[in-house]
């Protein structure tokens, strides 16, 4: 699979860059992957250090869920954000605030509890994000996203469409490295968000290269010569 790549737009808005059919179907797989990650977890996984150094296993699913949750319904999107706002220290990032949230709402949770919710909520949060209206979902963010030391604008749409999967992609994969487990992939879709995440990268750099990566969800990339 090859890209063509060009320098990030810092003046522009960034918007995700998979059609919306796929996007949703990224998610919807997405929140199943975990959910089935989570169903096979032992008793002793639970306390399992991550690579999220501040959460063991139990919190890092408490975090999985209240992140589902949070797009589940406009109600609960709000609700969130006002208590995080409400939480947050001076200083502190917005998003350590809300994912703080998320763990300390669920710490009187057990496995079975947090298995449930996981279930009951990542059909309804896939289906939610997707009935979001594109006006929307072109919409700015408040404020700006520092990315290598650059400050980027995102879109509502690039929040919702690519970042919320690869949160849970990503966490998912923290659990499988935390309990010795090897995940589920597969190239239509870990392997698209692969290729979306390193199209993303050689945007931002806008540099030559050529990059390799195996497994099933690897690929080869390049752009331009002086590799």
């Amino acid at each position: 699979m090859n890209t063509t790549t060009m320098t990030w737009p810092g003046s522009t808005v960034v918007q995700p860059a998979i059609e919306r059919p796929t996007v949703m179907r990224l998610a919807q797989t997405e929140y199943q992957r975990v959910a089935d990650v989570v169903d096979a977890l032992k008793l002793e996984d639970w306390t399992r250090p991550t690579d999220c150094t501040e959460w063991d296993v139990r919190q890092l699913v408490s975090h999985i869920a209240g992140q589902a949750n949070l797009f589940s319904s406009p109600f609960e999107l709000a609700r969130q954000t006002r208590a995080a706002k409400a939480r947050q220290q001076p200083g502190q990032p917005g998003v350590d605030a809300l994912t703080s949230l998320q763990v300390e709402e669920r710490q009187h949770l057990g496995p079975e509890e947090l298995r449930a919710e996981l279930h009951r909520v990542g059909p309804r949060a896939a289906k939610a994000r997707g009935r979001i209206p594109g006006f929307v979902r072109r919409r700015r963010t408040s404020g700006t996203e520092v990315v290598n030391g650059v400050p980027e604008t995102w879109s509502i749409g690039y929040v919702t469409d690519v970042i919320f999967t690869r949160d849970s992609w990503m966490h998912r994969l923290d659990l499988a490295r935390s309990t010795g487990r090897d995940p589920v992939l597969t190239a239509d879709h870990d392997g698209v968000i692969v290729a979306d995440i390193v199209a993303e990268w050689a945007r931002r750099h806008g540099q030559p290269y050529l990059l390799e990566l195996t497994g099933p969800a690897g690929g080869s990339w390049s752009c331009g010569t002086g590799r």
